[in-house]
């Protein structure tokens, strides 16, 4: 059955849709606008993705969220944190320095439990999330055991038991990317960068993810698309 997925334009939500849709046709995208730096580029470019695959896309602001959190990702007067493309698996502190400058307290949390409250109104049995094997490294609320504890809660707290379901949740980058160049994405339509600028920087560590991702799949002309 047709699910709620939630998608920022991200890489890795966008892959998560496509190959959700590929045997699960239609449903309803849903971004989350909590005042982050890049909500306004996340929310046009998932609206272009949405109707690129034919699905509503529904905005649910969050103006709560940016109050009670110092993150980067929202405080202007924060630094975004930025990591060398060599130091994203070979010096975990700095990953991990990184992820508690961009952390959001309870995101994934709460974005699940809005989107499976969405789902159940709307008769839907699943939400779906772009998660990663290799930012579970240092993002908890990544890891398959997030999203099995999160369906146990579901169990109880849905009437339809909705299910949170990961398509990328076993694959790192590079393989995300790859599955992406399968399936076809329209890469026009990513934002996997922390500002929210004309162009996505090409130096946060999103942005490098993505990129040393692209660079081992030999995708220089989605590079140039998406970083010249």
């Amino acid at each position: 059955m047709a699910g709620v997925i939630l998608l920022s334009a991200g890489l890795d939500s966008t892959v998560a849709m496509a190959s959700f849709l590929q045997t699960e046709p239609g449903g309803v995208a849903l971004t989350i606008d909590y005042g982050q730096r890049a909500s306004s580029q996340e929310v046009m470019r998932a609206a272009s993705l949405a109707a690129h695959y034919g699905l509503e896309h529904r905005v649910l602001p969050l103006p709560f969220l940016a109050g009670i959190t110092k993150t980067a990702l929202v405080n202007q007067n924060e630094t975004v944190p930025e990591i060398e493309r060599s130091d994203l698996d070979r010096v975990l502190d700095l990953t991990q320095q990184s992820a508690a400058k961009v952390w959001v307290p309870n995101r994934n949390g709460l974005f699940i439990n809005m989107a499976a409250a969405l789902a159940e109104s709307l008769g839907l049995d699943s939400v779906i999330t772009g998660f990663n094997s290799e930012e579970a490294a240092t993002f908890p609320d990544n890891s398959p055991q997030f999203i099995m504890a999160s369906n146990q809660a579901l169990a109880y707290s849905t009437l339809n038991q909705v299910k949170v379901v990961s398509p990328t949740q076993n694959l790192n980058k590079m393989e995300i990317v790859s599955l992406g160049l399968k399936l076809n994405i329209p890469w026009q339509f990513l934002w996997s960068c922390y500002h929210g600028g004309e162009r996505m920087c090409g130096r946060c560590e999103s942005c490098q993810r993505l990129k040393r991702a692209l660079d081992s799949q030999n995708a220089a002309q989605i590079l140039a698309l998406l970083f010249a």
